[in-house]
């Protein structure tokens, strides 16, 4: 009987999470061409490989290329070489596009914000560049759980990031392919296949309540082992008969 290591029981949970993901979710479909955010983190780099990988399967085919934006203004140092090389390797075409934001522009929205609409935009900008019909971000399950619970806290409203989201106005679809995958997961992919690290220095990365949300979905699932998938599960059960309703 076949003796599994480590790491080939993490990167078969890693895959088949992915994999369930994109068939699940209908992410990806034949003579698609996807755009990968790469900004060099462990998420984008596992997405990356995971997206070659199966790129070279019979069915459906479909294309890959990498793209790292780079915002000037911000002092984010990148190794664009070894993007560069982890990109080829893959079998991926890289591309390094710069932009910048001024946040003196909209007092009313927080630099994250603008920074993130920023790299946004620049990715619909290659992305009709190079031809790509689609757009992968490298969100994973918890994620796209820490939005859903900093909407219902600070927004006020039951949502989150989709795995699909077809973009009407630019023709563009956004994709999550890792929607389904275990940031555990990717933190024991990262450490098996070395990624190496880039130089973090954000001043306005302080401003974020992504990390104390990290926290709250750590602590209910302290109170249940479950509440990913309950969490999960109620994105898709909301009893509309059950709940106050709007209020004119």
């Amino acid at each position: 009987m076949a003796q599994f290591t480590e790491e080939d029981k993490i990167m078969r949970r890693v895959e088949q999470r992915f994999n369930k993901g994109v068939v699940k979710y209908r992410l990806i479909e034949d003579g698609d061409k996807i755009l990968v955010g790469l900004s060099g983190g462990k998420d984008s780099l596992a997405l990356l490989e995971l997206l070659a990988r199966r790129s070279r399967i019979l069915k459906p085919r479909f294309g890959v290329v990498a793209v790292h934006v780079g915002m000037t203004n911000i002092p984010y140092k990148s190794d664009l070489e070894y993007l560069k090389n982890y990109a080829e390797g893959l079998g991926v075409p890289f591309v390094h596009y710069e932009t910048s934001f001024d946040p003196s522009t909209d007092t009313r929205k927080s630099p994250c914000f603008l920074c993130s609409w920023n790299r946004r935009k620049a990715l619909f900008t290659v992305a009709r560049e190079e031809g790509c019909n689609k757009i992968a971000l490298g969100h994973h399950m918890d994620d796209i759980l820490e939005t859903l619970l900093m909407n219902i806290t600070f927004q006020g409203a039951f949502s989150a990031m989709p795995p699909r989201l077809v973009m009407r106005k630019f023709d563009m679809t956004i994709i999550r392919p890792m929607c389904l995958v275990h940031e555990a997961d990717l933190i024991d992919m990262a450490r098996i296949r070395g990624y190496r690290k880039q130089i973090k220095n954000c001043p306005y990365e302080s401003q974020s309540n992504r990390s104390d949300m990290k926290e709250v979905l750590k602590s209910l699932e302290k109170l249940n082992p479950e509440a990913r998938y309950s969490l999960w599960g109620s994105m898709s059960n909301v009893q509309e008969e059950l709940l106050p309703g709007k209020i004119d």
